[in-house]
């Protein structure tokens, strides 16, 4: 297409489109020569070779050579204006569900103290480290510049292997390791691959909302199971074709799926034929506990095991990875194919630099200890400033805990987030989470994630919360 930058060149070209709608240009007609046009609007004859030579690249007109150019066919009646009898545009089943979902507000962070969960300290990620392995894959890339595997990069798959066997006890292939740009995307290709329309799906009551809405999206039917502090309830499981859990530490509330809930939900999947989809979306932290086995180690054919590198390195660097059974991997491969080719390369390519030499471990050790002091100052300042007024739930693991309002009622969440946020104190309820159609807890609950800041705004935003809550009682 051709490129201009004069004015003038800009409006003899929305004037011939204009004369061409309004039929004072039919098609077949002549445009005058270049001379004519130039002498009309005053302007330059290259300024109109520039407008024709536009108008010709976007097919309005159409030049022979040493002849003026003529009015493409099919241009003489204007684009209909919505506002006339236009149809509206179909939207399919799964775009009507999309837009049917609930979504959540933009907000800003808060100025002081910012709970939000989720987001990391900028001061965590090893930036050090990171320039390096990136200088060295950019080094080392060839002259030519191709598309990558879409199953994700060799060399990730591989480190990413011995990882998780060192990491999580987890034996798989390389062939099983899917890379993915997030788990979100994980979990929109596991819905997309394993539910059709009007299959139901378990999911944890409290639990992720993404992930519900990425399952109802596909046309799953939600089938909400409560949770306790051993976890997902598997006494009355339902007929399901797949069930998504989050057993290392639940999301939102914190607990550990126990070892007895566990073999009945394997053995659930197996009398159902369903699939499990475990979201280890934190297994890194552990503060109080010892690092529990995924489920994948105890049924590697029944779960599909979701990974993040979020939680450890940044949100902001997309990155996730699947380990499916083998029957699966083929299936998942062509879908992330067709989704987008494959997550971007050099920042895969970099990861597997700092998990083979041994520099990703060191970070995790290390982020691990810093959140730990982030957490115990978390903890003391609730019990200082807040002691009996609040309960505070699923602080063994994790970023976040959940701290429950005693005898405060839930329906003065909105008001508690509004005054919290005018003394620049960001809060996030619990109350969304749980089943819209089912009870809701009946004292205000608030999510309060800690991994993105320091130590000083911890005690900060506990301290104005204070007499914010106190208030309320």
């Amino acid at each position: 297409m051709v490129q201009f930058t004069d004015g003038v060149a800009r409006r003899i070209i929305a004037a011939i489109k204009e004369q061409i709608h309004a039929g004072a240009y039919q098609p077949g007609d002549r445009l005058p020569s270049t001379r004519t046009f130039a002498s009309e609007w005053g302007a330059s004859r290259t300024t109109v070779t520039v407008a024709y030579g536009q108008l010709i690249a976007e097919g309005y007109l159409i030049s022979r050579a040493g002849a003026r150019p003529i009015v493409a066919k099919g241009l003489g009646a204007a684009v209909p204006a919505p506002s006339q009898a236009s149809p509206p545009r179909h939207l399919s089943g799964f775009a009507q569900r999309l837009l049917a979902l609930p979504r959540p507000a933009a907000m800003q962070p808060a100025q002081i103290a910012d709970f939000r969960y989720g987001d990391l300290s900028g001061a965590d990620f090893p930036v050090l480290a990171w320039r390096r392995a990136v200088n060295r894959v950019s080094l080392q890339r060839k002259k030519r510049l191709r598309y990558g595997d879409p199953q994700g990069a060799p060399a990730l798959r591989a480190a990413l292997q011995g990882y998780l066997w060192r990491a999580r006890g987890i034996t798989c292939s390389a062939q099983q390791i899917i890379i993915v740009s997030g788990s979100q995307q994980g979990l929109d290709l596991c819905a997309r691959l394993l539910l059709d329309p009007g299959d139901a799906f378990v999911i944890e009551n409290p639990g992720y909302l993404l992930a519900r809405h990425a399952f109802a999206a596909a046309g799953g039917v939600a089938r909400p199971v409560p949770v306790d502090r051993d976890g997902l309830m598997t006494d009355a499981l339902p007929p399901a074709r797949l069930a998504y859990v989050t057993p290392s530490h639940q999301f939102p509330l914190g607990s550990v799926l126990s070892a007895t809930r566990r073999r009945a939900l394997l053995a659930w999947a197996t009398e159902t034929g369903a699939t499990i989809i475990e979201d280890d979306y934190d297994g890194e932290y552990r503060h109080d506990v010892a690092p529990i086995p995924p489920l994948q180690t105890l049924d590697p054919e029944a779960v599909i095991y979701v990974g993040t590198f979020s939680k450890t390195l940044s949100p902001a660097l997309r990155l996730g990875y699947l380990v499916v059974p083998p029957s699966l991997a083929p299936a998942f491969v062509e879908a992330k194919r067709l989704t987008d080719r494959h997550t971007p390369l050099l920042e895969q390519e970099a990861l597997a630099e700092l998990l083979s030499e041994g520099a990703y471990e060191r970070h995790v050790r290390s982020i691990r200890r810093t959140n730990a002091a982030r957490r115990a100052v978390l903890l003391q300042a609730l019990a200082e400033e807040l002691g009996p007024m609040v309960s505070v739930e699923g602080a063994d693991t994790g970023l976040h805990v959940v701290a429950w309002l005693r005898d405060v009622a839930a329906e003065r969440e909105p008001g508690i987030i509004a005054a919290a946020r005018a003394a620049g104190v960001g809060l996030y309820p619990v109350s969304p989470l749980y089943d819209p159609a089912g009870p809701r807890p009946r004292e205000a609950g608030f999510i309060l994630g800690y991994a993105s800041l320091d130590l000083d705004a911890v005690k900060k935003g506990i301290a104005l919360l204070a007499p914010l809550l106190a208030g309320q009682r």
